[in-house]
């Protein structure tokens, strides 16, 4: 079916996407006259007037009524009632894919468990750095397809794209970077399969003028970019000479790596070395990720409220291995397994974990055995929120023996936040505001 015969057509959840997939249908000629309905599970969803709803629990009821359905990546592609719609005709797609349909600018794509937006946002400054109409659009923050009107045919979109907005879609970005690929949001796919090809449609369907780069040493990396017909592009962090991992603001070697795949893309794009070098060393990385919050007390506390998954808290924790660390982990379990975490606590400098939020008990459970033996031996504390958590921690980090380095202590929660915050931001925006009102003596 051809989108311009749609007749009646769903906005599948109506969040930020759904709001900007509303506005943009409307100024499509090819929609007009169609019938728009907005299908939500929150009864209490606000509707634009003249729009036709669905809100509550029997939102999903009676999809096979529409021609089209634009699925916001919150709604999962596997539900039931998708399926059935999917095999009674109806055309599923989303936003990304109508971005992909209508820009007029070079996309280059940007996908990995994590690291997606610092890897992208850097890219995007050099890019910048060098000239080049460049802009930035990630799964947070703008929707891509509120920047469309602003692109030209010489433009470049380095688009941060998720599992969740990579699923179902049949088109590739032209350039694409897979990053680190690891297990994640196991309470949202159906399983470690399902997740990893939803990743893999970001080089699926290339075509052989197109290119994909993955990291020559991740396994998983190079099994997404074996996908499609693109050309084949390995980076290697081990034996790129740009910059160290030293000379970066940003801490960890996974911050490293990624800035690599960000300099290589960018030099396979045209833009000099001496730019590459130049931006890479002046990032210091984004907000909510080993982001450096305050000095007091002689420890350094750090916020790492993007870390939703325990190898995440793994290379946070990699990142200062000659500091005392005190950790505060935990939050929304995601159905992940925190053995990854458990090893590495076990050869770091670990004085104190410290966890709250709905998984704490399980990751208790993963930790304590795994540290009875080591040589930290590190006590682990569960507190009841992340006020608590803060005070613990500050007490922790005081008593401990003066050391070379100064004692870290790394908010690093390893899980998601929906427990008790709004999104990851908000945690770590309070989890910054009660940092600095620490007192010297608290």
């Amino acid at each position: 079916m051809k989108r311009g015969h749609a007749k009646k057509i769903a906005i599948l959840g109506f969040g930020r996407e759904g709001r900007s997939t509303l506005k943009f249908l409307k100024r499509m000629p090819e929609f007009r006259g169609a019938e728009l309905w907005i299908l939500d599970k929150n009864a209490d969803t606000k509707i634009p007037r003249g729009l036709h709803a669905r809100l509550g629990k029997n939102y999903l009821a009676d999809l096979h009524d529409f021609d089209l359905v634009f699925r916001a990546p919150g709604i999962p592609y596997t539900l039931p009632s998708l399926i059935r719609a999917r095999r009674r005709g109806v055309r599923f797609t989303s936003l990304m894919e109508l971005f992909f349909t209508h820009c007029p600018a070079k996309i280059i794509g940007v996908t990995g468990t994590k690291g997606k937006g610092t890897t992208a946002t850097l890219l995007c400054k050099i890019l910048k750095a060098a000239g080049r109409d460049a802009y930035f659009a990630g799964n947070v923050g703008t929707p891509a397809i509120e920047i469309i009107q602003k692109l030209k045919k010489g433009s470049l979109v380095v688009l941060e794209l998720s599992s969740f907005q990579l699923q179902g879609t049949k088109t590739s970005p032209p350039v694409a970077l897979v990053l680190d690929v690891f297990p994640d949001h196991q309470d949202a796919h159906k399983n470690l399969k399902e997740y990893y090809e939803a990743k893999a449609n970001i080089a699926r369907f290339q075509k052989p003028h197109d290119a994909v780069f993955f990291f020559k040493n991740s396994r998983m990396s190079e099994w997404v970019a074996r996908h499609g017909h693109g050309k084949k592009i390995a980076v290697d962090e081990h034996t790129f000479r740009r910059f160290g991992p030293e000379t970066l603001k940003m801490p960890g070697f996974h911050n490293f790596k990624n800035a690599v795949m960000a300099a290589t893309v960018a030099r396979a794009l045209g833009v000099p070395n001496h730019i590459i070098a130049k931006t890479a060393k002046a990032f210091p990385g984004n907000e909510h990720r080993l982001e450096f919050v305050r000095k007091i007390g002689g420890a350094l506390f750090y916020n790492d409220s993007a870390s939703t998954n325990p190898q995440t808290s793994v290379a946070a924790v990699k990142a200062f291995p000659g500091n005392p660390k005190v950790l505060i982990a935990g939050g929304k379990d995601k159905n992940l397994d925190y053995a990854p975490l458990a090893k590495v606590l076990r050869e770091s400098r670990i004085t104190r974990i410290i966890l709250f939020g709905e998984n704490k008990k399980k990751i208790e459970r993963t930790l304590r055995p795994a540290l009875k033996n080591s040589v930290s031996r590190a006590p682990i504390q569960l507190v009841s929120n992340l006020q608590a958590a803060v005070r613990a921690a500050y007490r922790a980090a005081r008593s401990v023996r003066r050391a070379v380095k100064p004692p870290i202590v790394l908010f690093s929660p390893g899980a998601a936040s929906f427990d008790q915050f709004e999104n990851y931001a908000d945690r770590g925006e309070q989890f910054k505001r009660l940092v600095r009102k620490l007192k010297e003596k608290n």
